[in-house]
């Protein structure tokens, strides 16, 4: 029978307050998108999200999709929730989220208040659970108004299926359309989840200045560029990496001379800073106040000790930032 770490809140300074709201986040959050589907090992994923929670991690990030094959990681999660976690769901964030294909036909993706909502309770039955604490719109449509989007992310709310309302892959005009929308019917934007890291940078300025403004958190997902920003293919692609084994996210021609000689003086630098390459990128994110917390994927339990070290250490120098912004170049 698992319990968790009594130690697991001994560090205040883990968590940070999500824009203007409540909420606080921890500074590193799990996220379900690789490793806990189907065809994983259920052993592994159970001692990854153990682990991560006995580490003061809270936060379990997932979406309708997350597998393979596609829900295969709400129910993993679910059975975690049933067999391990389930004392503690009030000490839990749990979030989902519903944008991209799940099912066939014209209600199966993007932003109608018919999948939205429709997708919700599907989570919901997977993982067994009344509510989550955060719904997202995955990605803005072209399509749908943007009212019937976030009219359906107010509607969960208000359900009680739903804590809070977030977004995730909106531009910042979009994010401040949402936020206002949201504003009005009386559930505001807790929070936006863009790709974010050393080696995608596209959420600076603009995007990060609009959610300070409207007081919106953010959690950023890639903080390692997909394994990119880790020692990991240093030495050629392993077998059982995610360049290795499942090309749809990282294909080995991504990992190129020029990309490889830029992470290895990164990697350098980090460990001149008693840090691993990993610790470092993680560290450089939340370097923004703006930035509640860092999504991580783990494929093995070490990864996620690894990942809550960056914490002990988030502080750069002028000449640091300036010297990493010279490798970058």
């Amino acid at each position: 029978m698992y319990s968790p770490s009594a130690t697991r809140y001994d560090s205040p300074q883990f968590y940070r307050r999500c824009g203007r709201s409540g909420v606080q986040l921890p500074l590193i959050s799990l996220g379900l998108w690789h490793n806990f589907g189907a065809k994983d090992s259920l052993d592994n994923a159970r001692a990854i999200a153990c682990r991560a929670f006995d580490l003061g991690i809270t936060h379990f990030d997932l979406a309708n999709n997350y597998g393979p094959p596609d829900g295969s990681a709400e129910e993993t999660f679910g059975r975690i929730l049933r067999d391990d976690l389930a004392q503690w769901r009030d000490e839990l964030i749990i979030s989902t989220k519903a944008g991209y294909y799940m099912w066939p036909g014209p209600y199966g993706e993007w932003g109608s208040r018919k999948y939205l909502l429709s997708s919700l309770d599907q989570s919901l039955r997977r993982m067994g659970l009344e509510y989550v604490d955060i719904f997202y719109s995955h990605r803005p449509d072209p399509d749908t108004p943007l009212e019937e989007t976030m009219g359906a992310l107010a509607q969960a709310v208000r359900s009680g299926k739903a804590l809070y309302a977030g977004i995730s892959n909106y531009q910042p005009a979009e994010t401040a359309s949402a936020a206002k929308i949201l504003r009005e019917l009386g559930t505001p934007c807790l929070i936006h989840q863009p790709r974010y890291s050393m080696l995608d940078r596209w959420i600076e300025p603009q995007l990060l200045a609009t959610l300070e403004q409207e007081g919106i958190g953010s959690i950023v997902f890639s903080p390692l560029a997909k394994g990119l920003l880790t020692d990991r293919y240093f030495k050629g692609i392993p077998a059982d990496s995610r360049a290795g084994h499942d090309t749809r996210f990282l294909r080995p021609a991504d990992i190129t001379e020029a990309v490889l000689a830029k992470t290895k003086k990164l990697n350098d630098f980090a460990q001149a800073r008693g840090q691993s390459l990993a610790q470092m990128a993680l560290a450089w994110v939340l370097r923004h106040k703006t930035v509640t917390s860092a999504l991580i994927g783990a494929s093995r339990v070490s990864q996620v000790d690894d990942c809550v070290g960056a914490t002990r250490n988030l502080n750069f120098t002028g000449e640091e930032l300036a010297r990493i912004e010279k490798i970058l170049a």
